[in-house]
């Protein structure tokens, strides 16, 4: 039984991580914009509203499919590290890791240029018309989100002591606003209107106004806030002391976002798209390659075999991520072979009868691999308090037990044939102290990167760390089919594998698909510091056949139960075989929601 009806109809559809969201990438439609227009809309909105999960200093791998183009390509914005972040940088100061919080680990903004530049070259709407829903939420408020508001809650002490600039943007009378509360962030709603107003006194032409929007931003009054703050100010952070930053004003001025080619790989006969191994998107596709040695039809989904096979298939894929994902501007990436079929049938020869324990990165083109070790991680203290919290980078509230790791989705689908699909996150209220007179905190993604010598995620000057996130675009015969993603840090490309396994090898539809019981290992150690791993586990949201379970035991696996409807949210668009187009989204944690029309 359903809990939400999977939705169809003919001009549009959004699906996104919060409603207010999809309605306002809706309202774009109205004002005769395109698919495009829409995800920047409901992506702005988002900046707004899920402060606790991304912001406009974060990062984002953004999709695009233009109608009739047979081609997907995706908008990078994931910034670089600044040009003075070196591992010798980090060592001098008695570090062995990028610190997960505070300034050390923000990278160049991403997110707001690679949003400007889908409007720019892609929707056809004025920059006013799809900002403006944003400045409404900043400037008027919006009801707080339970998970935003625990987040404020576990931070108020940081925020009120130490990180007093975002004490005064979340905090109300000094104490965290209660769920469904109304909260204001008029220094944000302020930043977005100057923006505005320096594109409009560009004048010009649609596209020179959006033009001058990115230059206030990353040369003008925003990259000097940035600026002046981040070299001068000493703000605390994980390490349990107080750090300055390494980004500059000179790093956010050199820096634009650009349009690569996505990767690709044929999938029962579905041509399946995702970023390059500057994301953890090609390990959705080394997953595919490896499953479709396999029946899954046969096994019947939640089988016993259906899930063992996933996950044994998800460790030989992710333990390749560790070893070889990395900037390829920077890193020799041996992604072919990777994505080759020769390699997959190698790899697949490896999935035994039982659970693997063992992180086992293959040898493309007979290199060896290099797995950076994990470093021994000293017990946090118990006070202060949000030094637990600052110590986990993950965007979520940490207790004493395992975390996840949590982002945003935004996916739209126009008639026209116009498909986009993309997952902001970074710069989220718990990564970095709000920067004065902007409204939003910058970015931590620098974590991701290892400080080990000779990786191809090694921290370099100019350099993308290697981040989880991850959209996908499906075409069918050269058209759209679906776009979709979820939140959850490195589980994106499981909760999403599950999503389209169910669709595409058990039949069912997009909605069916998107609710049913999620699964996924925590075998690989975590992108976000302290890199935890538990090498065994299984989890699963409850409710499975017992019988599944048990032999799932029997087999070495570390089954653990979690609360149904607790992993992921994926949300969806696309287009059906008669040109509709169709919308669902995760009922999991109550605030994805999709619309069509």
């Amino acid at each position: 039984m359903l809990t939400r009806p999977e939705l169809r109809g003919t001009k549009a559809a959004v699906s996104s991580t919060h409603w207010l969201a999809s309605a306002a990438g809706m309202a774009m439609f109205d004002l005769g914009g395109n698919a495009f227009d829409a995800a920047a809309a409901a992506a702005f909105v988002i900046q707004v509203v899920e402060p606790h999960l991304n912001g406009p200093a974060g990062d984002v791998p953004i999709m695009v499919h233009r109608a009739g183009s047979g081609r997907v390509e995706v908008v990078c914005g994931q910034g670089p590290m600044p040009a003075r972040a070196t591992p010798e940088e980090f060592r001098a100061r008695g570090l062995s890791a990028v610190p997960g919080s505070g300034l050390l680990p923000a990278c160049v903004p991403g997110a707001f240029g690679a949003w400007l530049l889908l409007v720019r070259d892609y929707g056809r709407l004025p920059l006013a018309d799809v900002l403006a829903p944003a400045v409404h939420y900043a400037e008027h408020g919006y009801p707080v989100l339970p998970k935003a508001a625990e987040m404020i809650g576990s931070l108020e002490e940081l925020f009120r002591d130490e990180w007093a600039e975002s004490g005064r943007t979340y905090l109300l009378d000094g104490r965290a606003p209660a769920p469904g509360q109304r909260l204001r962030n008029p220094a944000l709603a302020e930043t977005y209107r100057r923006l505005l107003a320096e594109s409009q006194a560009a004048g010009g032409t649609r596209e020179q106004r959006v033009d001058a929007a990115l230059r206030a931003f990353y040369e003008g009054f925003v990259a000097e806030a940035i600026d002046r703050f981040t070299t001068t100010a000493r703000m605390a952070d994980s390490t349990g002391r107080r750090n300055g930053g390494l980004l500059t004003g000179a790093d956010l001025a050199s820096w634009r976002p650009v349009v690569e080619e996505s990767v690709s790989l044929s999938y029962r006969g579905l041509s399946v798209h995702k970023p390059g191994p500057w994301s953890q998107g090609p390990v959705f596709l080394q997953q595919l390659a490896l499953l479709e040695g396999f029946d899954l039809a046969s096994m019947g989904a939640g089988s016993a075999d259906h899930l063992h096979t996933v996950v044994e298939c998800a460790k030989l894929a992710f333990a390749d991520r560790e070893a070889w994902y990395g900037d390829p501007q920077h890193a020799d990436v041996p992604l072919k072979t990777l994505l080759d079929r020769g390699y997959a049938d190698e790899r697949r020869a490896l999935v035994g009868a039982t659970a693997s324990g063992v992180l086992r990165p293959g040898s493309p083109d007979d290199r060896a691999p290099l797995l950076p070790p994990l470093l021994d991680h000293d017990a946090v203290p118990d006070e202060p308090s949000w030094l637990l919290q600052l110590d986990d980078g993950v965007p979520a509230v940490v207790r004493r037990t395992a975390a996840r790791g949590d982002t945003c989705c935004v996916t739209a689908t126009d008639a026209e044939g116009n498909v986009v699909a993309a997952t902001p996150s970074g710069g989220w209220l718990k990564s970095s102290p709000v920067v004065p007179g902007l409204g939003f905190p910058l970015g931590t993604r620098g974590q991701m990167a290892w400080l080990v010598d000779g990786h191809p995620n090694t921290l370099a000057p100019g350099k993308r760390p290697r981040t989880t996130l991850s959209p996908t675009i499906v075409l069918r015969d050269g058209a759209p089919h679906l776009a979709f993603g979820t939140p959850g840090g490195d589980q994106q490309d499981q909760w999403t594998l599950n999503f389209f396994v169910n669709h595409v090898d058990f039949g069912m539809g997009v909605q069916e698909a998107v609710e049913a019981t999620a699964f996924h290992t925590d075998h690989v150690p975590s992108s976000f510091t302290p890199r935890r791993a538990r090498p065994l586990a299984l989890v699963t949201e409850s409710g499975r056949d017992r019988a599944v379970v048990e032999e799932l035991r029997r087999r070495g696996h570390e089954v653990h139960e979690v609360q149904p409807g607790t992993l992921g949210k994926v949300c969806v668009t696309g287009r059906t075989g008669d040109d509709l187009v169709l919308a669902a989204a995760s009922p999991r944690g109550q605030q994805a929601y999709a619309i069509a029309r």
